[in-house]
């Protein structure tokens, strides 16, 4: 921020404040609805979807300096948040009958922003990861029973998952930095109170929430909102568990 000096610019940024400006691989996603057209069996031809964005957004933004040479960020927060704004606003007129429905954008693999139609609110999702042993057990069964219900799951020495945690958060942007949550703030308590204490911990034996509880990803999966909501900065909107690549667990404000 032009207002700010260097240090209060670093404190307010950290290392996204460098003067030498740093650069991402976008990812763009964009979601269309509509009725599917009987003679072409189509909601909206891609092609036309495609030719939009190219001429709106890629051939604008890619390969430019966000700050400088787009006129429309010159004194604008070139935040994700603040981006995927701009995008909802100038995709709102989608060829063919399409309704924008969501957009999605991707800084990095582990940071995206999403804004969706319906509530037309943005919010930011963090991707970590950790690794964890569990055995699913259910102490009232017999083995017999437990062995039937949970299969490999039920090995008595356990077994482990690299689990991948996705969380959301959303709430009003703020007007300086164009940010709806604090990253490194929001990085700082979910290291405190998930990664810290899951990472290479047996589930059952380990962490003092889950005792006592058969802990299968739905659990855990509430636990870590329990951990977090009211913790993190801004409205911890959701809390996604993937186990592995087939299977993955949400639980979204409200639920719990």
């Amino acid at each position: 921020m032009d207002d700010l000096s260097a240090d209060e610019n670093r404190e307010l940024f950290g290392a996204w404040a460098s003067r030498f400006n740093h650069g991402h691989n976008y990812v763009l996603a964009v979601t269309a609805i509509g009725p599917v057209d009987e003679e072409t069996g189509m909601v909206v031809n891609i092609k036309l979807i495609d030719a939009v964005l190219q001429e709106r957004i890629v051939a604008k933004f890619d390969q430019r300096s966000i700050n400088d040479e787009i006129p429309e960020f010159a004194s604008r927060s070139t935040s994700l948040e603040s981006l995927i704004l701009y995008f909802r606003d100038v995709l709102r007129d989608l060829p063919g009958g399409a309704t924008l429905d969501g957009l999605r954008l991707w800084e990095s693999p582990t940071l995206y922003a999403n804004w969706n139609q319906e509530d037309d609110l943005v919010t930011i999702t963090r991707v970590y990861e950790f690794a964890a042993a569990h055995r699913l057990h259910i102490d009232g069964m017999s083995d017999d029973e437990n062995a039937r219900l949970f299969g490999k799951c039920n090995n008595p020495s356990g077994h482990g998952h690299n689990y991948v945690l996705e969380v959301t958060v959303g709430g009003p942007m703020d007007s300086a930095t164009g940010f709806v949550t604090d990253i490194s703030k929001l990085d700082a308590v979910v290291a405190e109170r998930v990664i810290d204490r899951y990472d290479h911990k047996h589930l059952n034996d380990d962490v003092a929430e889950l005792a006592g509880k058969n802990p299968t990803s739905e659990v855990v999966a509430i636990e870590i909102f329990r951990q977090l909501e009211g913790a993190v900065p801004g409205t911890l909107e959701s809390v996604r568990l993937r186990e592995t690549a087939r299977n993955m667990f949400e639980v979204r404000r409200g639920d719990v």
